[in-house]
């Protein structure tokens, strides 16, 4: 067994739960998490885990900063409580069907690193969040070389583009 710590990248809606939100916060239970291969993503999750936090279903999407896994997966509690959107009938506390592990803030970026930029590099072409069958995944995984590059597009700043140079003006013809 590896000591290692995997990468990951987690989607959420800033408008709901965004990085500002966690940075209060400092620690947060990732719950809802409804989907089965972003569950199987969450139990496989470690202590010391890191993530990329990715803010979706807003323009620009893009990563927004970082966090650190800092509990083990356990059973989605929201899941057994009949008022939560997230609930879910054939999960029970005996026979759980969803997972949520515990997530600290770690950092944020000084800019959000865009989903168009990620696009555009080379060396991300494989990441899943590019990919159009991972753009829906909640939960996804990175190599260490992804999220290496992702938090260094993410600390340096984007280079301030010239203004657009007028035309020379023309000379008139008499």
């Amino acid at each position: 067994m590896s000591s290692t710590p995997a990468h990951w990248l987690m989607k959420t809606e800033p408008d709901v739960f965004g990085i500002d939100h966690l940075a209060a916060r400092r620690i947060e239970h990732w719950d809802g998490v409804r989907n089965l291969w972003a569950c199987k993503n969450i139990r496989s999750m470690k202590v010391g885990d890191r993530v990329l936090f990715y803010h979706s279903s807003v323009v620009p999407p893009g990563v927004a900063g970082l966090a650190r896994v800092c509990r083990d997966p356990y059973p989605d509690f929201t899941a057994w409580d009949p008022t939560s959107p997230y609930h879910d009938p054939r999960s029970t506390p005996e026979k759980p069907r969803w997972f949520m592990v515990d997530v600290e803030f770690e950092e944020k970026f000084p800019r959000l690193v865009r989903l168009d930029e990620l696009r555009a590099n080379r060396s991300l072409k494989a990441m899943v969040v590019v990919r159009p069958i991972g753009m829906r995944l909640s939960v996804q995984p990175v190599t260490r070389k992804q999220f290496d590059i992702v938090c260094q597009l993410g600390r340096t700043p984007i280079p301030e583009q010239p203004p657009p140079r007028s035309p020379a003006p023309r000379a008139r013809s008499r």
